[in-house]
């Protein structure tokens, strides 16, 4: 007997599961609201109650991250998600504006790719399985080949859930041999309608470039700016929960501090008591050459590594209760590790003079790395906070809270989600935290309200345009019509 090579047989497997997705998905469809959600509350029960078990399997499979938060991310990915989406209308009818006659019905797009990080890996098929199938769609994923068997758990766990109660079976789906042809097949096969692509730049890239629709997300790389107003003490709390929440693996956690001249000795003085390690010059030079790979991209030995970790690898000598490393910086750019986004508890500090400098120097972090995603700022300046909003290149501006967790709706009230859009400034299809509104189209019934006859032009009068003839005309028609 012919053995498949591992990419043939890749390719081979997608195709099985698109068929069966397809077939499982025309299913869906015809399925009422009611059956929607009973299948999507099964999906968040069976996850939610086999988070510590999936929390511990995905950081022992991956090395990354702290497993209590884990834990944390997929009672999000499960409950809260669900709990923030089951009264949303995803099936038939959405809206009917009888008084404009215009009727908007929910259309499922199909089968969805979804492509899932090593950084995240349970909470995120979690997550968009729930969106996907509340929105009547099936969903085959891809998994990371770092975290395949946590992924697999998860899925036989939801899938399993969701057939109980009443999923067409097919409808979550998973490649159990990921090769790059695989995920290359399902990104462009005829049967993959929409692609949710949550991975390094390259995947992401990728997606895009299928031929499919696709929703991705660039990389996160925030700064937070600690304007002069800020409460110091609860801005650098918040900034070192998110930073060190599951060892900085969220890609909205921050990734630099901008404090001011006025500030900085009361900023540093605050980070050092609650945790923070500064590294001299030529610790920080050390460190460096760990953050980035010869090729840009971020060293995935850093990555989702706690601070005692990080320093047995960079040679450092560093206090045991250290729990996020950080180093002064005065440039930015490709080549400035510090500068760019670092998925470890590791931050980069910049001083400025004003809130106007802290605005520039922002959007030069941004431009090089980050545009579209996420910044913080923490200020009781209304004014100052505005200005930002109004002028930074990212989705989310999030005030007086952790970047990681108020990125993702949990201490905001953004829509909870683990895909965030980035906006075409970003390279992305959306700016929106993903939720099941942005996987189905609306089909408009729209009824007619006027003729030829009330759009053409009114006689000229002597005196010139009659306008005022003209509106009359047609607000006396469009009256009748509709009553």
């Amino acid at each position: 007997m012919t053995t498949l090579d591992k990419d043939l047989a890749s390719i081979q497997e997608v195709r099985n599961l698109l068929t069966e997705a397809k077939a499982a998905q025309e299913s869906l469809a015809k399925m009422s609201q009611e059956q929607i959600d009973r299948i999507c509350e099964a999906i968040a029960a069976s996850a939610y109650e086999a988070r510590e078990k999936l929390a511990k399997m995905a950081h022992q499979e991956t090395g990354f991250g702290i497993w209590q938060d884990k834990v944390v991310k997929n009672s999000f990915a499960s409950k809260f998600v669900w709990d923030s989406i089951k009264e949303m209308k995803t099936v038939g009818i959405l809206n009917e504006d009888k008084e404009q006659k215009v009727i908007d019905v929910a259309v499922p797009v199909g089968v969805v790719a979804g492509l899932i990080p090593s950084t995240n890996p349970t909470s995120t098929v979690i997550y968009k399985a729930l969106i996907a199938i509340k929105a009547g769609n099936a969903i085959v994923f891809s998994p990371h080949p770092n975290a395949l068997q946590a992924i697999l758990a998860t899925v036989e766990i939801i899938s399993k859930a969701a057939e109980k109660a009443g999923c067409p079976k097919g409808a979550i789906g998973c490649m159990l041999k990921p090769t790059m042809q695989g995920t290359a097949e399902l990104m462009k096969h005829q049967y993959t309608s929409l692609i949710l692509a949550t991975g390094g730049s390259a995947m992401v890239k990728a997606a895009y470039s299928s031929g499919t629709p696709a929703i991705g997300v660039g990389p996160g790389n925030g700064p937070a700016y600690i304007e002069k107003s800020a409460d110091i003490p609860l801005a650098v709390k918040r900034i070192m929960d998110s930073k060190t929440f599951d060892n900085g693996t969220i890609c909205a956690s921050e990734q630099s501090i901008i404090a001011e001249t006025s500030n900085k000795a009361e900023v540093i003085a605050e980070l050092k008591k609650q945790g923070a390690y500064f590294l001299s010059p030529e610790e920080s030079a050390q460190l460096e050459r760990y953050i980035m790979r010869p090729n840009g991209s971020m060293n995935p030995q850093i990555v989702g590594k706690s601070v005692q970790a990080i320093a047995e690898l960079t040679h450092l000598s560093v206090p045991k209760e250290a729990r996020v490393l950080i180093a002064e910086e005065t440039k930015v750019g490709h080549k400035v590790p510090y500068s760019r986004e670092k998925l470890a508890p590791i931050l980069a500090f910049y001083t400025v003079g004003n809130w106007e400098e802290a605005c520039e120097l922002a959007m030069d972090i941004l431009y090089h790395e980050g545009a579209g995603h996420t910044m913080m700022i923490h200020s009781q300046n209304d004014e100052v906070i505005r200005q930002f909003g109004l002028k930074k290149p990212v989705s989310r501006v999030l005030v007086n809270t952790p970047g990681a967790l108020g990125g993702i709706g949990a201490t905001t009230n953004l829509a909870p989600a683990l895909t965030l859009g980035c906006g075409a400034v970003g390279g992305s299809s959306t700016s929106d935290n993903i939720s099941p509104a942005n996987l189905f189209n609306v089909r408009r019934i729209a009824y007619g309200i006027r003729e030829l006859e009330d759009l053409r032009e009114q006689p000229v009068s002597s005196s010139g345009f009659n306008e005022e003839q003209l509106v009359d005309t047609l607000v006396e028609r469009i009256l009748a019509k509709l009553q």
